[in-house]
């Protein structure tokens, strides 16, 4: 896959991420990047985030959730690369999850 090639970021944010402002992070980031998909709270404690748009602009996204805001601490973030489906329009917060 190339860094132009469009690609979907399916990724689980683990830590001290939830009450931090980490949605609104995570979703201003993906904004200014131009990428469409969404992030949301699981129950467990993680955030979830899917994302779409080019390989270079989601590697940026992968780099910005494991740094994300202060005063966020992350024990780590689980990944994957998924095919691109262009189902999104813009890049939103979703409700809560299992």
């Amino acid at each position: 896959m190339t860094e132009n090639e469009n690609a979907r970021l399916h990724a689980v944010v683990e830590g001290h991420v939830q009450g931090v402002g980490f949605r609104a992070f995570v979703q201003d980031t993906a904004l200014s990047l131009g990428l469409n998909g969404w992030v949301r709270n699981k129950w467990d404690g993680t955030v979830e985030v899917m994302a779409e748009g080019s390989q270079q602009d989601l590697n940026r996204l992968l780099a910005a959730l494991r740094r994300g805001p202060r005063p966020y601490t992350s024990s780590g973030v689980k990944y994957d690369w998924l095919p691109f489906e262009n189902e999104f329009t813009r890049f939103v917060i979703r409700a809560t999850s299992d």
